[in-house]
């Protein structure tokens, strides 16, 4: 896979995407990851990327010719354009995953006041959004996003299991986790878990994943809900 990142701060890359797993998948060549500088596309010597919105309002826009011929300039038939944006669709695992099949993925970094719409109307394949606030600019998401893609590549992780296993894999949250000691400050690990007995440490997991999905993300457990009772063949209400 190829990842690359349009954006007025390339210096950011990889950043920590150049770390752990995700770096790593770089250096085992999984993945390549590069940022591209949206001011070499411009036209003047100084390098200007934006204007003054039309009607009037606060800061200023990226132009679009600009952001035209940058994108054109790198997109490919196999290519994904992702544009991070507040106005976006919310970012998901299931949408990581998608993402984790193709073979080229093109972010493309906002930053003052957004983009000419004429820029999303033409060249995005996906506008997507993190969450409910609004950041400096696109780098931050298109890290983010970066690394829930990356992780899911196969080599990625040491486990086969491990991707299958995380929190939203089927809707849920992951289950609580505990290592040694057995206490620690009166604080005791669940006795399930140092029974060794395998079936009932499956259950228990099952369980807490399913209380803690619907005590902290109903959204997450109606939509659990709604794909078991697909799976089940509407039997279960």
């Amino acid at each position: 896979m190829k990842i690359e990142v349009l954006t007025l701060f390339p210096e950011a890359f990889p950043g920590p995407l150049g770390e752990s797993i995700t770096g790593r998948a770089v250096e085992s060549g999984l993945v390549t990851v590069s940022a591209v500088n949206l001011r070499d596309f411009a036209h003047d010597a100084r390098g200007t990327v934006d204007d003054k919105p039309y009607g009037g309002g606060p800061g200023m826009l990226m132009k679009v010719e600009v952001l035209f011929e940058a994108v054109e300039a790198l997109r490919r038939p196999e290519t994904a354009v992702i544009f991070p944006t507040p106005r976006g669709r919310k970012f998901t695992q299931a949408l990581a995953r998608e993402w984790s099949t193709r073979e080229h993925l093109l972010f493309v970094c906002g930053h003052y006041e957004g983009m000419d719409q004429r820029v999303y109307d033409r060249l995005a394949d996906y506008e997507v959004s993190i969450g409910d606030y609004v950041l400096t600019s696109g780098v931050l998401p298109a890290m983010v996003m970066a690394d829930a893609v990356i992780r899911l590549l196969p080599g990625a992780l040491g486990s086969g299991e491990s991707s299958e296993q995380e929190s939203f894999s089927e809707s849920l949250l992951e289950y609580p986790q505990y290592t040694r000691p057995p206490e620690f400050r009166g604080l005791k690990v669940p006795e399930v878990l140092l029974s060794g007995d395998h079936g009932r440490i499956e259950r228990w997991r099952r369980a807490e994943s399913e209380r803690l999905t619907r005590e902290r993300r109903p959204d997450c457990w109606r939509e659990y809900l709604r794909d078991r009772n697909k799976k089940s063949g509407g039997r279960q209400r």
